[in-house]
C-alpha cells in the first residue's frame, strides 16, 4: 500500500481524493478533468484512494460489497495515466479535520490543486462545508480547490442497485464496460457434467458484489486471455435440492478443457431469466439448451 513516503512533496501535484469503487463513468469524468487541469498547470496528476472502504470503519453495518477488487481499481486508475496513492482508512484518518486534510495534501503530497468530485467532503467536520469553505481554508496554504464536472445519473450506489435487480445492462452503461467478477475455478457439485452441461464453479472474492440470482449471458475470459460465450447461473440449484449455498457456475459454450485452479473472469452481458425450480432434470436440460441459444444471440 502506497503512502506519503512514496511521494516527493517537493514535486508539485494536482490531487483528487475518493473511494473510486468501480471506476465508473463519473469517476472517469473526474480523472479526465484532473488530467486536463494538471497538464495546464504543469502538475503531476495524483489520485488518493482508500483501503478499506471508509464505511467499513465509519459504519461497518452499512459497508457495501465492492464493485471491484482494490488491485483492479488501482490498475484501472493507473491505466488512465495518474499516480495512485492508497491510504489505510482508520480512526486516525477519520478524525482529521478539513483543515488538517488539506494541509496534509499540501505538505505530504505536494498538492497545489485539489479537484473535488460532486460528493467529496474533506475531514470529520466537512459534511456541512461548501466548496467556498474549502477554498477559504486552502487558499492561505497555497492550495487551489476546484469542482470537477458532474455526470448526472451515475454513481456506485446506482450501479449496486442495478446489480441488485440483475440489470447488468444498466450497470454496464454506468460503468462504461460490462460488470465483471473473477475467481478461481473450484470443484463443485458436478451436476452440470452429469446432465451434459459441464460448468466451471467460480469462487469469487467474498468482498465482491454479485449480480442478483438468475441466469445470465456472459463472456468468460480464461487465464490465457481466450474469450468464450457462457451461460452463468448465480443461485442455489432449486431443482436439485433445497437449502444449498449460493454458487456461481458458468457453462462455457463449445469449450472443452480443464480449468480447475485457474482464474476465470466473467463479463456479464445480459440477464436471460430468473433462476427457476423445474419439475425434473429433463425440464432443466431443455431450459439450459434454450439459455445457450439465447446467450449465443447476445
Amino acid at each position: 500500500m502506497q503512502g506519503a513516503n512514496d511521494i516527493n512533496p517537493l514535486s508539485r501535484s494536482a490531487v483528487t481524493v475518493g473511494t473510486f469503487d468501480g471506476v465508473h463513468r463519473g469517476h472517469r469524468e473526474v480523472v479526465d478533468f484532473l488530467l486536463s487541469e494538471s497538464s495546464k498547470r504543469n502538475l503531476r496528476p495524483v489520485v488518493i484512494t482508500f483501503e478499506p472502504h471508509p464505511l467499513a470503519v465509519v459504519a461497518p453495518e452499512r459497508a457495501p460489497k465492492l464493485l471491484e477488487l482494490p488491485s483492479e481499481r488501482e490498475e484501472c486508475l493507473r491505466d488512465m495515466g495518474v499516480e495512485v496513492v492508497v491510504l489505510r482508512f482508520n480512526e486516525e484518518l477519520r478524525s482529521l479535520t478539513a483543515a488538517q486534510w488539506l494541509r496534509r495534501l499540501h505538505d505530504e503530497y505536494g498538492a497545489e490543486l485539489v479537484v473535488a468530485g460532486f460528493d467529496n467532503t474533506f475531514g470529520c467536520d466537512g459534511m456541512s462545508m461548501s466548496l467556498a469553505d474549502y477554498r477559504n481554508i486552502a487558499e492561505p496554504m497555497g492550495l487551489d480547490v476546484v469542482q470537477a464536472p458532474v455526470l448526472e445519473g451515475v454513481s456506485s450506489t446506482l450501479i449496486r442497485r442495478a446489480l441488485g435487480k440483475g440489470d447488468v445492462k444498466d450497470a454496464a452503461g454506468m460503468l462504461g464496460h460490462p460488470y465483471s467478477v473473477s475467481g478461481i475455478v473450484t470443484h463443485g457439485r458436478e451436476l452440470g457434467r452429469k446432465i451434459g452441461f459441464p460448468t466451471a464453479n467460480l469462487l469469487p472474492d467474498p468482498t465482491l458484489l454479485l449480480p442478483a440470482p438468475g441466469v445470465y449471458a456472459a463472456d468468460a475470459v480464461l487465464s490465457n486471455g481466450e474469450k468464450h460465450r457462457a451461460v452463468v447461473n448465480i443461485g442455489t440449484a432449486p431443482t436439485v435440492a433445497t437449502g444449498l449455498p449460493l454458487t456461481v457456475e458458468a457453462h462455457i459454450i463449445d469449450f472443452t478443457g480443464d480449468l480447475y485452479n485457474t482464474t476465470l473472469r466473467l463479463d456479464f452481458l445480459c440477464r436471460i431469466r430468473d433462476e427457476s425450480r423445474f419439475p425434473d432434470l429433463d425440464s432443466l436440460k431443455t431450459h439450459i439448451r434454450l439459455d445457450i441459444e439465447n446467450a449465443k444471440k447476445v
